[in-house]
């Protein structure tokens, strides 16, 4: 790169990470779940659609742990740790979900967990799309938002079982290392209640931003 793109990069991620730190507040994260009920548990709620919201009130329970909304932030910059804080160092988005310019999210964040320094890796790590932000949004809103296709990156529901329950990346919150609390239940429980939502009628409950 030449010293006048390297300028260019750099007055750029200033502007756009100066933009982000001034609008950016530490994030309340709710109650963290420490497990989660297995799929028998509601296989006597006869009702179809009271079976189905009572599923996702417990997927609900990694949807907005700290260990998926870090990375679903409402804002340009994620979060870390169990508190939710303002990622530090100050980073952004950017169009790619990979970081700006200059800092991408590789730079720091490698194939694996590097717990002597207590930086997470994977070799997906990245930002979720801006459409698919969750932090600060009801179980409802994300309900919806998951089941529209505008907004979770063009999946259809069979894609989405697989993502939840097979995804790699997905898998991280479950392996997250260091000091930070993991997801309740594993992976495995997580997609199998899924898709239990899935299959009967994948309801919402009411939503409010």
């Amino acid at each position: 790169m030449s010293a006048r793109l390297a300028l260019a990069a750099g007055l750029t991620l200033f502007a756009v990470t100066g933009a982000a730190l001034a609008a950016d507040k530490d994030v309340t994260a709710p109650p963290m779940a420490a497990s989660l009920k297995p799929l028998s548990d509601f296989a006597a709620i006869k009702n179809r659609k009271a079976r189905s919201l009572a599923l996702f009130g417990e997927v609900g329970k990694v949807l907005q742990h700290p260990r998926c909304l870090n990375c679903h932030p409402r804002t340009d910059r994620p979060t870390q740790t169990d508190a939710m804080r303002p990622h530090m160092p100050l980073v952004v988005r950017s169009d790619s979900g990979m970081g700006a310019p200059g800092l991408r999210c590789q730079t720091c964040h490698h194939d694996k967990n590097f717990d002597v320094a207590g930086v997470p890796g994977n070799p997906k790590w990245q930002l979720a799309p801006a459409e698919m932000a969750w932090t600060g949004k009801s179980l409802g809103a994300i309900c919806a938002q998951i089941k529209d296709k505008a907004r979770n990156g063009g999946k259809t529901m069979p894609e989405l079982i697989h993502h939840m329950a097979k995804d790699e990346l997905v898998g991280w919150g479950w392996n997250p290392g260091g000091s930070r609390t993991p997801a309740p239940g594993s992976q495995a429980e997580f997609g199998a209640l899924f898709e239990a939502w899935a299959k009967s009628g994948a309801h919402c409950p009411a939503a409010a931003d």
